[in-house]
């Protein structure tokens, strides 16, 4: 039976059930199954794969997997890895044909889906290097014809895929079948989207060093396996997801080709699946079981429609847009009007660590203590002042003691140039202070040396990433005194799981928990804020968010943790909905200027940051924007007009981590 969550106000989970199939489908094309997290859906993909493996060898057959590579399987790999060291699943009798290769791009490239896959999967089990196909992106052009027709004779003689492993990118594409993809299409030399080479400047740095072209298999292929799996993690893949399931099947969504197959499965968690109906507007699939969380949701939707101030929404627009049923659960229009006008008017305070001697009880935040002890977590060094910069200046401003907390070093974000000018500075100021020039000099030069010869992709020398780093910290030190946070109050926590040298990041351990545990009880706050943006494409956030979930967790027993409330904030990528917001901060014309200087003190993030995600501006102009949309939004709806907001949402740590 299906499932429709929704979070109410305090954090907890309200599960309502629909037996709404036959509903659903009329929206959804292919069936699609929402879990609660990535991890226990890639264990159940995972698990899938081994009983069909293993069934395979009892009749002595083998059995031929379709592999993608990409953030998305990557958790279904480390599954398989698991099952294969720790309940004896071998591999023997699989063979794998790996979806596609960039192009030009050499096996030993750590680019390479070659070094991908070895990496994540197959260095780690026992199939024989025989069984494995991938695409050879360093055949010459005049070859690839007969590569690729040579590749799709290989997967008939191996038997044709029997089970095959999807992500979707942002433009749709499944392999790298790109919108105007046909049906028809097989393995091919393709041209890449100019966005899914922007989103691969996560794993490139420079736009410059992305491939162009790619070998994909082509559509006809892929609809040719016996079943198939396609994941889709993370609200990014959002309005894609609904576009490819619910859509119709067109060339411009070459994922939507998908409801083509007999044998579909679509899985995915809360946030990938926000924009189908079923989720977004539940009321237009059935009957609806309301509460007040879902209530808003639906008035707000429906003032955003229709563009009206919600208290000028009548019954008849109520009727003509699918919640009459919703107006006969209640007196009138205008009672469930006022009842979320007051609602949203109550998140808005100017007072994010709560006011002193004032009525609360219609209040985001406590009035005492009226001074609070307050810590801000910072996934990377800057995401405090991108994301919360002008309710810092607020909490500081308004006498609380606050402590900011950054739990990266952030050293990959920074160019290698100019890791190369902080190296020179040093050994120039230290010749003119007459230190002897062999101190750093011969340092410099290894350093220089090393810089010259990198190649893309290469892991810093531990100089280099020192130097990166203490960059980085500069930056953020600068940014929060800039704030006004003291500097014993400022922390650099260098959490452990992120000190790897490249994108990809060990998973959480208990030295981690740890650090986050000790500066916790150290301070022993009665507000904690945190990154909840879970869109991060290199996955940091939702790990730092984990460990903050998890240490408050495991110190329940504490005397202050009662009095501890842990408050979320979105980071560049994302946004909270406006039902989903409990506290919105307005902000001033000056506050906003004033955060937007303290995230120049980022230097080595601005212009054109390392990683800038798929968007292309810099991180103060999505960071006013953002600012300036919600309050837009909130104004739309019929509230007071700010220049700026900042939106926050509160969060039961005890309810465990996000995923």
């Amino acid at each position: 039976m299906p499932t429709t969550q929704f979070r109410t106000s305090n954090g907890s989970l309200n599960q309502v059930d629909h037996d709404l199939r036959y509903t659903y489908k009329s929206f959804e094309k292919m069936p699609v199954r929402i879990w609660g997290s990535s991890d226990e859906c890639s264990d159940n993909i995972a698990r899938s794969i081994a009983l069909a493996i293993r069934q395979k060898q009892q009749d002595n057959q083998s059995i031929v997997l379709g592999l993608a590579t990409g953030s998305t399987p990557t958790k279904v790999y480390d599954a398989l890895v698991r099952m294969h060291n720790e309940e004896g699943l071998s591999f023997h009798n699989v063979v794998t044909f790996n979806l596609d290769e960039y192009y030009t791009m050499r096996p030993e490239s750590v680019h390479s889906y070659v070094h991908f896959m070895n990496e994540y999967l197959f260095n780690h089990i026992d199939i024989p290097k025989e069984n494995i196909h991938i695409p050879d992106g360093t055949i010459d052009m005049d070859d690839i014809s007969n590569f690729c027709s040579n590749y799709e004779k290989a997967i008939k003689v191996a038997g044709g895929i029997d089970i095959q492993i999807l992500g979707i990118g942002r433009t749709g594409h499944i392999g790298f079948n790109e919108p105007g993809s046909w049906e028809t299409s097989e393995t091919r030399l393709v041209k890449l989207d100019n966005i899914t080479r922007q989103d691969a400047l996560a794993d490139f740095n420079l736009s410059e060093n992305v491939p162009v072209h790619a070998i994909t298999m082509g559509i006809k292929t892929i609809l040719k396996a016996k079943k198939i799996f396609l994941l889709a993690w993370g609200g990014h893949k959002a309005s894609i997801l609904k576009q490819a399931v619910e859509g119709p099947i067109t060339s411009a969504i070459p994922a939507s080709f998908l409801q083509m197959h007999s044998n579909i499965q679509v899985h995915s968690d809360a946030a990938g699946t926000a924009e189908l109906t079923r989720k977004k507007t539940p009321w237009l699939v059935g009957m609806t079981n309301w509460n007040s969380d879902l209530i808003c949701k639906a008035v707000v939707w429906l003032s955003q429609k229709l563009n009206k101030p919600i208290l000028k929404l009548t019954g008849e627009d109520y009727n003509e847009n699918g919640l009459s049923e919703l107006i006969l659960e209640y007196d009138s229009a205008y009672e469930i009007n006022l009842q979320i006008f007051n609602r949203l008017q109550h998140t808005i305070t100017g007072w994010p660590g709560g006011k002193p001697d004032a009525d609360d009880s219609n209040r985001p935040e406590r009035a005492e203590p009226g001074k609070k002890r307050v810590v801000i977590f910072s996934p990377h060094p800057d995401d405090d002042v991108i994301s919360m910069g002008g309710t810092l200046l607020r909490l500081v401003d308004q006498g609380h003691d606050v402590h900011v907390a950054y739990q990266t070093s952030g050293n990959i974000a920074v160019h290698d140039h100019d890791a190369l000018r902080f190296a020179e500075f040093t050994k120039d100021f230290l010749a003119q202070l007459n230190v002897p020039d062999d101190v750093f000099a011969k340092e410099y030069e290894r350093i220089h040396n090393f810089l010259k010869k990198k190649k893309v992709g290469d892991t810093d020398m531990s100089e280099i990433a020192s130097i990166k780093g203490l960059i980085r910290k500069g930056e953020a030190s600068s940014a929060a005194r800039f704030c006004g946070v003291p500097d014993e109050n400022i922390y650099f926590l260098n959490m452990p799981f992120y000190e790897t040298g490249s994108v990809r990041k060990q998973e959480i351990s208990e030295d981690d928990i740890q650090i986050i545990k000790n500066l916790l009880t150290e301070v022993k706050p009665h507000q904690v804020y945190a990154a909840g943006d879970l869109a991060d494409p290199h996955d940091t956030h939702r790990k730092c968010l984990n460990a903050v979930m998890q240490s408050l967790s495991e110190l329940t027993e504490e005397d202050w943790i009662g009095d501890c409330w842990l408050w979320l904030y979105r980071g560049a990528w994302h946004e909270w909905r406006i039902d989903e917001i409990q506290m919105a901060v307005p902000l001033s014309p000056t506050e906003l200027m004033k955060k937007r200087q303290a995230i120049f003190m980022h230097q080595s993030q601005k212009d054109k940051p390392p990683f800038p995600g798929s968007d292309e501006r810099e991180f103060w102009q999505r960071a006013e924007e953002r600012n300036r949309l919600m309050a837009k939004h909130y104004n739309e709806l019929g509230l007071a007009e700010y220049e700026a907001i900042e939106a926050f949402r509160r969060y039961d740590f005890q309810s465990g981590p996000i995923d």
